[in-house]
């Protein structure tokens, strides 16, 4: 499975955004998929996870109310909408897939296929 994630870009703080992240080859559509980012001099880290096919999910407290992900199973699609951004969210944000289960992982080190990095720049 090769992912894409599009849809960064540079906004104001209070601004909103959509990421999505699609598979460029293979299908993710039975897989438990999360976002991660990466900030600068900083590790990665889990924002939100979805479960196949999306009844369960999870959002890490700094983003838990401003961010939703979801997830468009017969398009192999999930997504990212970010509402009411802060200069703390600018970060490169990846997608991943997590090939051995359905439910909700929040562990990075199971997650098997990365996407490259979409970058989202706050500015204040």
């Amino acid at each position: 499975v090769q992912l894409q994630a599009s849809g960064g870009g540079l906004v104001q703080a209070g601004d909103s955004l959509r990421l999505s992240c699609a598979a460029k080859e293979g299908d993710f559509s039975h897989y438990a998929m999360g976002w991660f980012r990466q900030a600068t001099g900083r590790q990665r880290e889990l924002v939100a996870a979805i479960s196949w096919p999306g009844v369960r999910t999870f959002y890490s407290v700094p983003v838990r109310g401003r961010f939703t992900i979801s997830r468009d199973n017969i398009e192999s699609v999930v997504y990212l909408q970010m509402d009411s951004l802060k200069p703390e969210d600018t970060a490169l944000y990846y997608c991943a897939a997590e090939t051995n289960t359905q439910s909700v992982t929040t562990q990075i080190s199971d997650y098997d296929y990365w996407g490259q990095g979409t970058q989202v720049t706050v500015s204040s």
